[in-house]
């Protein structure tokens, strides 16, 4: 009997402990989703942007700060300038009536995640993004429902590919240590140069960066034989090792293209902000295009890593009115459009992932503010 009742308790026992192992392990779901069906989730991005937006007064603009999160290059220093609260305040605030506030973000990736979360989780409530970056992200970005509203400029020259060891032509990156931040605007610029070399991914071991700001660093260490990331910290590293540019955004003017992107509900509940604030940066952009000086002090107070700020300034350029029209197709020419970039760099993550779907172009362009902005400028 006694030995029955030990039988008993080790069946006991072990049948808990096979429960409790099996639910910690996930079999429990995996066979509830066998016999019940998966169980569905729900997200953000299932709904409309906009059902939040109140009945009446949908102009309005929020009684907080409007936060816009930014990794610092030279086509936010307008931005960056115009949000000065200091000393001096500055011309978003002054002259256009908007308290915004810019949040630096080390890593591209970090600027993405702000956007979901949005600005009332801990987030922001717009980003400077690249198109490239919308593109090759839409999937995570789904959440938000971004929405671009205009272009705040190009980089031309600001990202570069650098060697850490003598002259380096593209079609000598076989076989190299490639280090860059994972789906940042220099990544896709790496990928570009690697396609104009007739490279495959796998000819070259990819070095994953947790910021572009890493980059020269890398190239410091022996880590990786060449780097993408900012002019202004990768060329040092690579004038002290002796090494060279291999290539730089100025060979593609228009690849790399900066973008300010509002989440859906925000655009939605403060169309009014979006105007505001898209017509000061407008105005800072021109300001700044004329004088740099001021906004490339600001620049430099949060961003010494982009190197001589006004050098920085000039290689990625605030973009004009006239600019933004031709971008978005709305009037003039460009050679390259945000639809065309947009396109491609969504279809090229599928490409490299097999996987994915995303939203047309015309689905992430809000450019509502953008022509009714441009249409009441002086001419």
């Amino acid at each position: 009997m006694r030995g029955r009742r030990v039988i008993a308790t080790v069946l006991f026992v072990g049948l808990g402990v096979g429960s409790l192992l099996a639910l910690r392990l996930g079999y429990v779901d995996r066979l509830k989703e066998r016999v019940q069906g998966r169980a569905v989730r729900l997200a953000a991005g299932d709904f409309p942007a906009g059902v939040t937006a109140p009945v009446d007064d949908v102009a309005s603009i929020p009684t907080r700060p409007v936060l816009v999160g930014v990794v610092p290059r030279g086509t936010v220093a307008p931005l960056v300038w115009a949000s000065l609260k200091d000393d001096k305040p500055g011309l978003l605030r002054t002259a256009y009536a908007l308290d915004v506030k810019v949040v630096t973000y080390e890593s591209e990736d970090g600027l993405r995640r702000a956007l979901v979360k949005g600005a009332e989780n801990g987030g922001v409530d717009l980003a400077a993004l690249a198109v490239s970056t919308l593109g090759m992200s839409a999937q995570p970005l789904r959440d938000a429902a971004p929405r671009t509203v205009m272009l705040l400029g190009r980089s031309r020259g600001q990202d570069v590919l650098g060697a850490r060891a003598g002259a380096l032509a593209p079609a000598q990156l076989q076989g190299k240590r490639l280090a860059t931040e994972p789906r940042s605007p220099s990544h896709y610029f790496a990928l570009w140069v690697l396609s104009r070399a007739g490279l495959s991914m796998r000819d070259v071991t990819w070095v994953p960066l947790e910021s572009a700001f890493q980059a020269g660093q890398a190239l410091r260490d022996g880590k990786a034989d060449v780097a993408a990331g900012f002019e202004g910290d990768v060329h040092p590293a690579v004038r002290e090792l002796g090494g060279s540019l291999v290539a730089t955004t100025a060979d593609a003017p228009h690849l790399v293209a900066t973008v300010l992107v509002a989440r859906g509900d925000f655009a939605a509940r403060y169309p009014d902000a979006v105007r505001r604030l898209l017509r000061g940066l407008l105005d800072a952009n021109a300001q700044v295009i004329k004088a740099p000086e001021e906004a490339a002090r600001a620049l430099m107070a949060v961003a010494p890593g982009l190197g001589d700020p006004t050098e920085a300034i000039l290689a990625a350029p605030p973009a004009t009115t006239r600019e933004n029209l031709a971008f978005f197709g709305l009037t003039g020419e460009a050679p390259v459009t945000y639809a065309e970039l947009y396109q491609s760099a969504v279809a090229l993550s599928v490409k490299l992932t097999g996987t994915g779907s995303a939203p047309s172009a015309e689905e992430t362009a809000d450019l509502g503010a953008l022509k009714y902005v441009s249409a009441t400028q002086r001419p």
